[in-house]
């Protein structure tokens, strides 16, 4: 097949965050004693050569991870990766050939492919997601509804399948909640919060906040926020919130979420909101089956 390649980079904190989980990773699955089956099972010495291979189709991610595994196990093993993470995949697809020793290949086969299914599930989810509102100018966003520890893998393999990511964590966006707005002193506003807000807000920060009904929106748009959240609200409401946004504050970005669905994800992106986000895309995501191919020895 001709894949569709797209540049995703994966930078400084995606290899900080993977060299952590990958040391996690290897020592719940060798403890203390080691991989004993493959310590005592008779295999040749020379090299051996398998092919990580997609069993059905999907959304690569993760391939920069297999070096950073094998690395744990053998310096001498070879990894060519043949298809680059975001590039779409077809049973039978080779997403990389690793040679090396074959104790260390077997050895590190489950860790790599825990990684490689798990990451390209969530970027095959996400470009369904990306593929269904195609058209309509939503963008699909990520939430903080991650795995302790993966926010950053997982928030990368969102960009591989054509997602944006939502702010990383609590430190790099401001976005009042519902809980939040319980707090308010009594008589403050939904504008005096967003007001407070950016006047005490790091420059630069993008100030939400959430609503769930149209009277909400109302009150806080003169607040001059950057994005409202509409929580759960149906298609119909939608609509009106986007009508009342290009009338009163046409630079105020409107993101829909809440149990947002492949089956209703276009009918929400058709009422005109700028984004939605999905939570579903890294804390529901199922794993994309991808194999370990044994290719032979080298001779």
């Amino acid at each position: 097949m001709i894949a569709e390649k797209a540049v995703v980079e994966f930078g400084v904190a995606e290899r900080d965050a993977a060299r952590e989980l990958i040391r996690l990773a290897v020592r719940e699955d060798l403890g203390t004693g080691g991989d004993v089956t493959s310590r005592i099972f008779p295999v040749r010495a020379d090299c051996g050569s398998v092919a990580v291979v997609a069993r059905e189709p999907g959304v690569s991610a993760g391939a920069p991870l297999l070096e950073m595994v094998f690395e744990k196990f053998e310096e001498e093993i070879a990894i060519a990766v043949r298809m680059a993470d975001g590039q779409k995949l077809l049973p039978g697809d080779v997403v990389a050939e690793v040679t090396g020793p074959p104790r260390s290949l077997l050895s590190g086969e489950r860790t790599a492919l825990n990684f490689m299914t798990h990451l390209s599930g969530v970027a095959t989810l996400t470009e369904r997601f990306v593929s269904a509102v195609a058209g309509t100018g939503a963008e699909i966003l990520d939430t903080r509804k991650t795995l302790p520890g993966w926010r950053v893998l997982q928030k990368y393999a969102v960009r591989c399948g054509g997602g944006t990511n939502h702010r990383m964590g609590l430190h790099d966006g401001v976005l009042i909640k519902d809980n939040h707005l319980a707090a308010l002193p009594l008589g403050t506003t939904l504008a005096d919060a967003v007001r407070s807000a950016r006047e005490k807000a790091p420059d630069g920060l993008p100030i939400e906040i959430e609503v769930d009904s149209i009277a909400q929106l109302m009150e806080v748009l003169p607040g001059g926020p950057d994005i409202v959240l509409l929580d759960n609200m149906s298609n119909p409401e939608l609509a009106e919130a986007v009508s009342i946004r290009d009338r009163d504050a046409a630079n105020v970005l409107l993101e829909a979420s809440g149990g947002v669905t492949l089956e209703t994800v276009r009918g929400i992106a058709e009422t005109g909101v700028d984004r939605i986000s999905i939570g579903g895309v890294t804390h529901s995501a199922g794993a994309l089956d991808v194999g370990f191919d044994w290719r032979g020895y080298d001779v």
